[in-house]
C-alpha cells in the first residue's frame, strides 16, 4: 500500500533554485548569482585610474584593499550618468577577482526556480548580449541575469 502511496505523490516540477540579488540601470532590472555577492556598499570616493577604459570608474579602498569599480551604465553605454542616493556598489567575488559594480540602485534578493529562466535573446554584440546568461520572467518582470565571469574577464584585459 505503502508503494501506492509514493506513486501517486506529483513529481516536484520543482527545479533548482537560484537566489539572486537584482538591481536597476536606467528601467531594466538586473540579476546576479547571490553566491559572487560579498558585500553591497554607498558609494564612497573613487579614484579615477589614468589611462583606463571608459567604463572603469576607478578604485576604491575597501578596509585596506583597493577595488576596481566597473560602471555597468557606461560599460552597456546607457547614457545620462544617474546621480543620488540610491546609487549602490555590489562587490563581487568571481573566481578570486573582487571588483565593485556601480548601479543605479539594489532593489531585493529574489528565489528563482531556475525553470522560468530563458536563454538569452538573440541581440546584436552591440546591445552586450555576451554578458547575458539568460532572462527571467516572473511577477509580470524580466530580470535581466548577468553572466558576472565573461563582463569582469572582458572588464579586466582592456
Amino acid at each position: 500500500m505503502e508503494a501506492n502511496v509514493l506513486e501517486e505523490k506529483p513529481q516536484d516540477s520543482i527545479g533548482d533554485l537560484i537566489q539572486l540579488v537584482t538591481f536597476n540601470l536606467e528601467n531594466e532590472e538586473y540579476g546576479i548569482n547571490i553566491l559572487d555577492v560579498q558585500e553591497i556598499i554607498r558609494p564612497s570616493e573613487i579614484t579615477t585610474v589614468p589611462n583606463s577604459p571608459s567604463w572603469i570608474e576607478g578604485v576604491i579602498n575597501l578596509r585596506g584593499r583597493v577595488i576596481p569599480v566597473i560602471n555597468l551604465r557606461k560599460k552597456f553605454s546607457i547614457t545620462a550618468e544617474k546621480a543620488g542616493l540610491e546609487r549602490k556598489i555590489i562587490v563581487v567575488d568571481v573566481d578570486g577577482r573582487v571588483v565593485g559594480l556601480l548601479v543605479d540602485g539594489v532593489n531585493e534578493v529574489l528565489r528563482v526556480d531556475s525553470g522560468i529562466i530563458d536563454p538569452p535573446p538573440a541581440l546584436t554584440p552591440a546591445n552586450h548580449s555576451e554578458y547575458i546568461s539568460g532572462v527571467c520572467k516572473m511577477e509580470g518582470r524580466l530580470i535581466i541575469l548577468l553572466d558576472l565571469r565573461r563582463l569582469i574577464d572582458d572588464s579586466t584585459e582592456g
